[in-house]
């Protein structure tokens, strides 16, 4: 039988469990809206973006303008965490990874591949595969534009390598808490999407102009359009960690506060077993006594 000191000790342990869980959902929870409200002020810019590069590649002749298809085996950029405890957040991106290369016909030993988070450069060593490089996981929005800077470096070095096409694979939240596993297509550019952009009013009274060479001005607006694109695919994946990381919590508090019920109930037992124990002494002490002064 466990010591009431013994009791005592697991009943404070499991109280600072349940106490850092806590914090850990606090800063998850925060966490999520932040991001969201990155993706959010994204919008507006990624607008004009996309709205730059349809009028620039309409103006361009047809022998000028990027091809919408590539052909060989793709680069992956797949973004994770650093951190664990929530689940299988970084399998899914891998195995969505190596499922849309395998269906796209390539072997995955063929492809190229980029890890943002130890999680998944460490996951896919295990699958055997290894990676170009391996990104920290940016720990604020602020540390995403350097993340997403030294990504758009090593996707320069892909297509001087002759690599021209390169998808994104991320988690993004979903309503109502938890996440999907996510991909998009970086290159070549989706002129298809941008050509939907017709189909839109044009949100100002004045036609759009430019001065720049348009070669000169599709290869910046193609800078920035990729910049955006990485930049939202690394802030859903962020809060996509931490919804996962809150519902892991959520499930280990419920747990931690049925066991610690069951570790007070089990204290108060052997307490009053031990006060009861004390009691019986003292009582039988006391008869002992009486019983020798009779004598």
């Amino acid at each position: 039988m466990e010591t009431l000191e013994a009791l005592a000790g697991q009943l404070e342990s499991i109280e600072d469990l349940q106490s850092i869980t806590r914090t850990m959902k606090a800063l998850s929870a925060a966490s999520i809206r932040q991001y969201e409200r990155a993706v959010e002020a994204l919008e507006d810019y990624y607008r004009a973006v996309e709205l730059g590069l349809h009028v620039v590649l309409r103006d361009l002749p047809a022998g000028e303008r990027p091809p919408t298809e590539a052909g060989g085996p793709p680069g992956v950029v797949i973004f994770g965490s650093d951190q664990g405890l929530c689940g299988r957040f970084n399998d899914h991106a891998i195995e969505h990874a190596l499922e849309r290369v395998e269906a796209a016909g390539f072997a995955p030993a063929d492809c190229r591949l980029l890890a943002v988070g130890g999680r998944i450069d460490a996951g896919l060593d295990r699958r055997g595969r290894t990676v170009d490089q391996s990104f920290f996981v940016p720990g604020s929005t602020d540390g995403i534009t350097a993340t997403v800077g030294q990504l758009l470096v090593a996707v320069d070095g892909w297509r001087e390598a002759g690599v021209e096409r390169v998808e994104l694979v991320y988690n993004q939240p979903v309503s109502g808490g938890g996440y999907r596993t996510a991909d998009s297509r970086l290159l070549p550019l989706d002129v298809h999407r941008l050509r939907a952009a017709e189909a839109v009013a044009w949100p100002s009274r004045r036609l759009p102009d430019y001065r720049l060479p348009a070669p000169r001005l599709l290869a910046r607006l193609t800078r920035e359009y990729l910049f955006v694109l990485l930049f939202r695919a690394c802030a859903q994946s962020l809060a996509s960690e931490h919804a996962s990381r809150l519902r892991a919590m959520t499930a280990a508090d419920r747990n931690i506060r049925e066991h610690l019920e069951s570790a007070r109930m089990a204290y108060q037992r052997r307490r009053q077993e031990a006060i009861t124990a004390e009691l019986i002494d003292v009582v039988s002490g006391f008869d002992a006594l009486a019983d020798g002064a009779g004598e």
